[in-house]
């Protein structure tokens, strides 16, 4: 009896040293498999330096690509058109392939940004434009790298300015920054009786995330209306913008603005449905 008793509990010890080992085994397994799951990393086989921008890619990029020259050309028709100095800091731009790439990439490293197709980070130390090589690639670069070329040479950019300016420089060149889709979206919500163009409220904008698409479109059109239509709104703009590379705290647009005329709510709506009416000639 006692004999059997101790088989019995020599077996058992022996099934519980047995179920140990493969437990720790599948382990081993699951978490090997977890640390070996595909990562996406930078692209960084291929590098082409143009002027300011330095653009990498795994995918081969011919350094004469024809949007590449506009992204270049894009720097010099920003620094005029905003009477800005050329900078030489560098902008790093990430291309990736497909869109399953960059967008894993950018939930593992950025996961509180929102879903878009392309993205201008800034740090301490870097400017970096990431994006994919898809369908609207030429439109969603010119939107980043304006803002990389504007924060290496302006800082604290209030958000609206920020955003109005790249939506003004996204659209291809020789076409003086007419956005016909803000235009649409704008006279949409006038024709609706529920436009009034509210310049202090984009101002009080602080974060992307708090920006409609109807903010986007609002803010390039002051951008536009100043920059189009009189000289004293364009100098407005420039004051502005010289203020705040000297780190001098300028007195918000919304102020500055109204000492170019009266009305200017008014004309803003006025020069936009001008611009609807040359959009459809």
């Amino acid at each position: 009896m006692l004999r059997e008793a101790g088989n019995l509990r020599a077996i058992i010890a022996a099934a519980i040293l047995a179920l140990r080992a493969f437990l720790a085994v599948a382990l081993v397994a699951v978490v090997g498999c977890r640390a070996l799951a595909p990562t996406v990393s930078l692209p960084a086989r291929n590098n082409v330096v143009l002027e300011q921008l330095v653009v990498y890619t795994d995918f081969k990029l011919p350094q004469e690509h024809r949007l590449m020259k506009e992204l270049t050309a894009l720097r010099t028709d920003l620094s005029t058109r905003l009477d800005l100095p050329l900078s030489d800091e560098p902008i790093h731009v990430y291309l990736f392939e497909t869109s399953d790439q960059f967008r894993d990439f950018m939930q593992r490293n950025y996961p509180s940004f929102p879903s878009r197709r392309a993205f201008f980070v800034e740090t301490d130390t870097r400017l970096a434009v990431y994006a994919f090589w898809g369908d609207r690639i030429a439109e969603d670069l010119r939107h980043e790298t304006a803002h990389g070329y504007l924060h290496a040479i302006v800082p604290n950019l209030p958000l609206w300015l920020d955003e109005g300016l790249a939506e003004y420089f996204e659209v291809s060149r020789g076409h003086d920054g007419v956005n016909a889709p803000h235009i649409e979206e704008l006279m949409l919500r006038f024709n609706q009786g529920g436009w009034r163009p509210d310049l202090a409220r984009l101002e009080r904008l602080e974060s992307v995330a708090d920006m409609t698409q109807f903010d986007y479109a609002e803010s390039w059109a002051w951008v536009h209306f100043m920059l189009h239509t009189t000289k004293e709104r364009r100098d407005v703009l420039f004051r502005h913008l010289s203020q705040l590379r000297d780190r001098v705290p300028p007195t918000p647009i919304s102020v500055t603005i109204r000492e170019t005329g009266p009305r200017v709510q008014e004309a803003l709506v006025e020069h936009v449905m001008e611009l609807e009416r040359r959009v459809k000639r």
